[in-house]
C-alpha cells in the first residue's frame, strides 16, 4: 500500500558544530527568547519544531538500513571554528545578580555601583579560565563562579563586577576609547536596541595580532563555548557599529604599572581633601584649566576642580556620563601622560571670555609704573596667586609682583627660565582666560 509523506521532528545535536546544526541551535534561542529582549511575541513560549519531510513513496522493507541525513545537516566533524562566518547567535540574559538568584534588573538601571578595582592582566587571566574550561554557551545558565554563561555575563566575569550584566548596559562600567587606543582588557561592544537580541555582541581584547591593527585576539563567549580566536576589527559582522571602552576600576592603565597609577575614585568628589585633588588640579591648570580656578588649586575638592575636569573630559570628545567632572582612570592617565586634547580657551557653557592684548614685556620690570602692573597684579589676586603683596598691589612692579607670577608659571608646570616670574604672552593669556 502506498505511505503518505513522513514527517519527523528534527532536534540540531547540541554537540554538533555542523554549519546547519549551529544555524538551528541559533534560530531556535532566538525564537525563544522573551519578547522584551526581541523575541516575536507570537513565537515566544511555543515550541517550534523543525518538520523535515522524506520523499513521499518511501519503501519500508526490512533491508532499509540507516536515517536519512537531515536537510540543512553536514555530515562529518566540523567544528564551528570552521564556519565561513563565525558571526554570533548570541541571546543574552537581563542584568542580574550572580548565579540568577532574585529577580533580574531593570532593563536600564539609575546608576551602576562603584567598579571594583583590577588590573589588565588580572582581567585576561579570568577570560582564560573559562576558555580553558570551555565553558559551553547558554543565556539562562551560571557557571560555577556565579557569572551567566552568556556574551555579556563572560565580561561581568572578566571585569569582576558585582553581579551579571547584559550589552545595554556594560557601557556605563566603562569609558569609550577610540581603537587604535586599545589595550588587553578593554572591550569592542554592540548593543542593538531596536532588537538586542539581532547581533549584539561583545568580546575582550586580548592583543593586536597583526602589525596593521586590521585584527586582534578576541576572548568570547559564543556557541558552542567561549573561545580565544584571531578576529577581524571589530567584529565578523556590524563591524562599524562596535565601540571600544575601557573599564572605570583599572588600576594599571599601561598594562606594566602606571608611574603615577590612578588613587581611586574615593579620592575625588564632594567632600574629598588630599594631595591627588591638588595633583589634579595642578595637571589641569597646566592643560588650560586655570580660568577655572579662583584661588589656585588646592587639597579641598571643589565646584572648580569638577568645571575643570569636565572641560577637559568634553576637550576629548566625551558626552553624557564620561564628562562627568569626575576623573577616572583614562582621565587621569591622559593628564599624567600628557596626552590627549588640552582644554580650549573657551569651553560651550562657560560662556566668551575677552583676553585683553599683551601690553609687552617692557611694562613688567624693576623701575616700571603703570595701570598694567596693577592690572596684572589684581588679576594674580583674582586667581588666588596674590600671597606675596603685604599691602595688595600696585602701580609699581615690585619683588612681589615677580613672586606671585612666578608661583602661577609653577602652576603651569613651567620650570627654569620659563617660571622667572616675568610676564610673557603665553602667562598673561592664561592669566586672563
Amino acid at each position: 500500500m502506498a505511505t503518505g509523506p513522513v514527517f519527523e521532528e528534527y532536534e540540531p545535536a547540541t554537540d554538533c558544530g555542523c554549519a546547519g546544526c549551529a544555524l538551528q541551535r541559533r534560530a531556535a534561542a532566538a525564537r525563544t527568547l522573551p519578547p522584551r529582549l526581541g523575541g516575536h511575541p507570537a513565537a515566544h513560549g511555543a515550541r517550534r519544531a523543525l518538520v523535515l519531510a522524506t520523499a513521499a513513496g518511501v519503501v519500508l522493507s526490512a533491508g532499509a538500513a540507516g536515517a536519512a541525513t537531515p536537510a540543512g545537516h553536514v555530515a562529518g566533524p566540523v567544528r564551528a571554528d570552521d564556519l565561513a562566518s563565525p558571526a554570533p547567535g548570541t541571546p543574552q540574559g537581563r542584568p542580574g545578580p550572580l548565579g540568577g538568584a532574585g529577580s533580574a534588573r531593570p532593563l536600564t538601571a539609575d546608576a551602576p555601583p562603584a567598579p571594583r578595582t583590577t588590573t589588565r592582566r588580572e582581567i585576561i587571566a579570568r577570560a582564560k579560565t573559562w576558555v580553558a574550561a570551555k565553558v559551553p554557551y547558554a543565556m539562562e545558565e551560571y557557571w560555577s563562579d556565579g557569572y551567566r554563561q552568556d556574551c555579556s555575563g563572560y565580561v561581568s566575569m572578566a571585569w569582576d563586577l558585582g553581579g551579571n550584566e547584559w550589552t545595554g548596559s556594560l557601557s556605563a562600567y566603562g569609558t569609550p576609547i577610540a581603537r587604535d587606543e586599545l589595550e588587553p582588557g578593554d572591550i569592542l561592544l554592540f548593543h542593538n536596541p531596536a532588537d538586542p537580541a539581532k547581533g549584539s555582541h561583545v568580546t575582550i581584547f586580548g592583543g593586536w595580532t597583526n602589525g596593521a591593527h586590521s585584527q586582534y585576539m578576541a576572548y568570547e563567549q559564543t556557541p558552542p563555548a567561549t573561545r580565544k580566536k584571531p578576529t577581524p576589527l571589530a567584529y565578523w559582522s556590524h563591524s562599524d557599529q562596535y565601540t571600544a571602552y575601557r573599564y572605570n576600576g583599572l588600576t594599571d592603565e599601561s598594562g606594566g604599572g602606571s608611574p603615577e597609577a590612578f588613587p581611586g575614585a574615593a579620592a575625588f568628589g564632594p567632600g574629598a581633601d588630599n594631595a591627588h585633588v591638588t595633583r589634579l588640579g595642578d595637571m589641569l591648570v597646566a592643560r588650560g584649566g586655570g580660568r577655572f580656578y579662583a584661588q589656585g588649586p588646592g587639597p579641598v575638592w571643589s565646584d572648580a576642580d569638577r568645571r575643570a575636569t569636565r572641560a577637559f573630559q568634553r576637550a576629548q570628545g566625551w558626552k553624557g556620563a564620561h564628562a562627568d567632572g569626575l576623573p577616572g582612570p583614562d582621565t587621569w592617565r591622559r593628564l599624567v601622560q600628557g596626552a590627549g586634547r588640552s582644554i580650549p580657551p573657551t569651553t560651550a557653557g562657560d560662556g566668551p571670555r575677552a583676553v585683553p592684548a599683551f601690553p609687552g614685556r617692557g611694562y613688567f620690570k624693576p623701575g616700571q609704573s603703570n595701570a598694567h602692573v596693577e592690572r596684572l597684579g589684581e588679576q594674580l589676586v583674582r586667581k588666588g596667586y596674590g600671597r606675596h603683596y603685604a599691602s595688595g598691589p600696585g602701580r609699581r612692579w615690585t619683588e612681589a609682583d615677580r613672586r606671585n607670577v612666578e608661583a602661577f608659571q609653577r602652576a603651569q608646570g613651567w620650570r627654569g627660565g620659563v617660571a622667572d616670574g616675568y610676564p610673557g604672552p603665553d602667562t598673561w593669556r592664561r592669566l586672563f582666560s
